[in-house]
């Protein structure tokens, strides 16, 4: 069978064709953006509403779609519930959203409603303002995901700060109840912390988000999955000597969480922030391996031994990661993920040359994978915006350089460019709206 037997099927049983369908989705790539366009008299009426397609100028191709767009606002029991809405065909740049007009402004209105198209998503200026000061309250839990998806995107695209998203995430995540939307928002939350507010900003950002998150800890039920994931987060941000004791006091068992025991993965994650910290180091790293001889305490020994935050640490972790050819992968992998983990970037700031010399010679002499470890898991992400390092400089010196020779190579350091262009964008538009 080929593709155009699984669509002649697909086209009987919708009564669509879906050859134009089929050119925009399966033969282009890059991601859409809808965009929610309203004019509103005086007393909040609408008089024109429309969702707006675009596309990158790298991938300018509109996509034909079906899509909802719903509006929300205030409901019983001080939640926002869905208030009207429909489904809508869009194809190409612009669609009036007819079933909005005559309607006041509900507070909220979310195109993609349902989740039912696939596009990043960006609201009209009062269902933005709205979404930062009620998304918690959203009684649907699809929808609420959706707005989530939102907020996030206009972060990481800098159209919206990383100190906002800091800023609602901690104060909502209180009344998530979805635990896939709770652990995707404190991924972003940590992706936030580490890559997109201004670096300077980041220590005191970062242990404040520690200080909610604690609270939270607190509140959570005894033995949840939700206090779990929010363990691991308090303790992955904690910064002050206040935090950092107790995730010490957490790991020691002097104070233990309701229902939580310390199981070993949770053990060594916990060993792990306090060696980051500087407040554990070998003896530790050692008594833990000896009681857990598993591979997997050996991968995190090997990880937590690239993490201490010493310029021989690193060191040795740079060298076994990139020059011991015998290494397993999945000690290397966690020796590169070790060594990656830094409080201050200026520790490893003096690889990033290193790294781009080595890159060519790893890739001829390693596995694909094991090369692949060494390329995405070293670049230097995280001196994005550290004094005195032109990251992008570097990478664009070195793709000139490379020139055509070992296209796959090229793919890899050229995605792990897009991530740090991502992340000085997002740190300037942050410093910019303080």
């Amino acid at each position: 069978a080929e593709l155009v037997d699984l669509l002649t099927e697909l086209e009987t049983a919708s009564g669509r064709d879906l050859g134009t369908w089929a050119q925009a989705w399966l033969t282009t790539a890059g991601v859409n953006t809808l965009r929610t366009a309203l004019d509103t008299d005086s007393a909040g009426t609408i008089l024109a509403a429309s969702l707006t397609q675009t596309a990158p100028a790298t991938h300018p191709q509109l996509r034909p779609q079906r899509v909802a767009a719903g509006g929300y606002g205030p409901g019983p029991h001080g939640t926002t519930t869905r208030l009207w809405g429909g489904e809508l065909s869009i194809v190409g740049e612009n669609t009036e959203i007819g079933f909005a007009v005559g309607r006041t402004h509900p507070g909220l209105i979310l195109p993609n409603d349902g989740d039912l198209g696939y596009a990043k998503l960006r609201l009209d200026a009062d269902s933005l303002a709205y979404a930062i000061g009620h998304v918690g309250e959203i009684a649907d839990p699809l929808a609420r995901a959706v707005v989530w998806g939102s907020l996030w995107d206009q972060t990481r695209d800098a159209e919206a700060s990383a100190r906002d998203w800091v800023e609602t995430a901690t104060r909502w995540l209180g009344r998530e109840t979805s635990s896939s939307t709770l652990r995707t928002v404190l991924a972003t939350l940590a992706t936030a912390l580490a890559f997109y507010v201004a670096p300077e900003d980041r220590e005191a950002l970062t242990g404040a988000a520690a200080e909610r998150l604690e609270v939270l800890l607190d509140a959570a039920p005894a033995g949840s999955d939700r206090q779990l994931h929010l363990l691991r987060a308090f303790a992955g941000h904690a910064r002050t000597t206040e935090q950092l004791a107790r995730v010490e006091a957490i790991l020691a068992g002097h104070a233990p969480l309701p229902g939580r025991p310390i199981d070993t993965d949770l053990g060594w994650a916990l060993l792990d922030v306090l060696v980051r910290a500087g407040l554990a180091g070998d003896e530790r790293i050692g008594a833990a391996l000896a009681a857990d001889r598993s591979a997997a305490g050996q991968s995190w020994a090997a990880r937590l031994r690239a993490t201490v935050p010493t310029a021989a640490a690193k060191a040795e972790a740079w060298e076994q990661a990139t020059a011991n050819y015998s290494l397993a992968n999945e000690l290397q992998g966690a020796t590169i993920a070790g060594f990656a983990d830094v409080l201050d970037p200026g520790l490893v700031a003096g690889y990033a040359v290193p790294y781009f010399a080595l890159l060519e010679e790893t890739w001829a002499a390693r596995s694909y994978e094991m090369a692949s470890n060494v390329v995405e898991g070293l670049y230097p992400a995280q001196l994005a915006g550290h004094p005195g390092i032109d990251l992008l400089g570097l990478t664009d010196a070195w793709l000139e350089g490379l020139g055509d020779r070992t296209p796959a190579l090229r793919r890899l350091v050229v995605e792990a460019r897009a991530g740090a262009a991502r992340s000085l964008a997002a740190q300037a538009f942050d410093r910019a709206t303080r």
